[in-house]
């Protein structure tokens, strides 16, 4: 069997967001999957650890979170990374409770491989016999981290169906609350400053990223804050010729019928 597989590029399915990915699960392969946003490692055909650039580590959860310091989780990599046990260390040398870090392991998970099976166009690829070094906490069946991914699309659609909030720097907006914004979507909206993304705000948190999505999203609905869109090019061309200017249009009829709702709304 070669060492390396390659996923095709397609449209990804509604009921599975990696065939791939059941694919190796039928297999109980073992390695790491690299897709374009994340990597999703296996063994024996469950998922064990994800990681994502888009949401903070296990690392950042534990210490921003104060269930260990930071001198604590370097020293577990130092002693135990090599022999891919920082997991395994943590818990007996008493730094984190075995309890503690299994949830917080698990929410890192499952944020991660949100991320990591975003649809895309480019091929994802597996590495047979690869292994993270945090090491085994508790495997996770492939079926639950798809179930739980396609569940979190579903439930960010619902509040607000434009996913430019997820990735963009975001900026706060003019618009009066309606009502009294809750204290955990206060902090979030505190950091929003026309510059920070999603990711930005979650790993100052040290919060999930998804969960951080969750918030925006909800302050978007409520004209709170709203997605800082790239900055149209020169006024005119090298020709000297005015350059026009056609509105925004968007394929998604829910998006634009949100965004005329809200404008009109604000006009009253």
């Amino acid at each position: 069997m070669s060492p390396t597989v390659a996923d095709r590029p397609g449209t990804p399915e509604r009921a599975a967001p990696s065939p791939m990915l059941q694919r190796l699960a039928a297999e109980r392969a073992t390695g790491a999957l690299m897709r374009d946003r994340g990597t999703l490692y296996l063994a024996d055909g469950q998922v064990v650890h994800a990681e994502s650039p888009a949401t903070p580590g296990i690392d950042v959860l534990l210490t921003t979170g104060g269930a260990l310091r930071s001198e604590g989780w370097w020293d577990a990599v130092a002693q135990a990374g090599a022999g891919q046990r920082v997991a395994r260390y943590l818990v007996d040398s008493g730094r984190v409770p075995g309890g503690a870090l299994e949830l917080c392991h698990l929410g890192a998970l499952y944020d991660a491989a949100f991320f990591a099976l975003a649809p895309t166009h480019t091929p994802a690829r597996f590495r047979y016999g690869v292994s993270h070094w945090i090491g085994t906490v508790r495997p996770v069946p492939v079926h639950a981290v798809q179930r739980e991914t396609l569940r979190r699309r579903e439930l960010l659609d619902r509040i607000w169906p434009d996913a430019l909030t997820d990735s963009a720097p975001l900026a706060p907006t003019a618009h009066a609350a309606d009502a009294p914004v809750p204290a955990r979507q206060r902090h979030v909206l505190a950091l929003v400053d026309g510059e920070r993304t999603a990711t930005d705000i979650a790993r100052h948190l040290g919060r999930s990223a998804f969960h951080t999505l969750v918030d925006l999203r909800r302050l978007a609905a409520a004209g709170l804050v709203e997605a800082v869109r790239p900055a149209a090019s020169g006024s005119a061309s090298a020709s000297g010729h005015s350059r026009i200017t056609l509105p925004e249009v968007t394929n998604d009829p829910d998006v634009a019928l949100l965004r005329r709702l809200r404008d009109a709304l604000e006009a009253l």
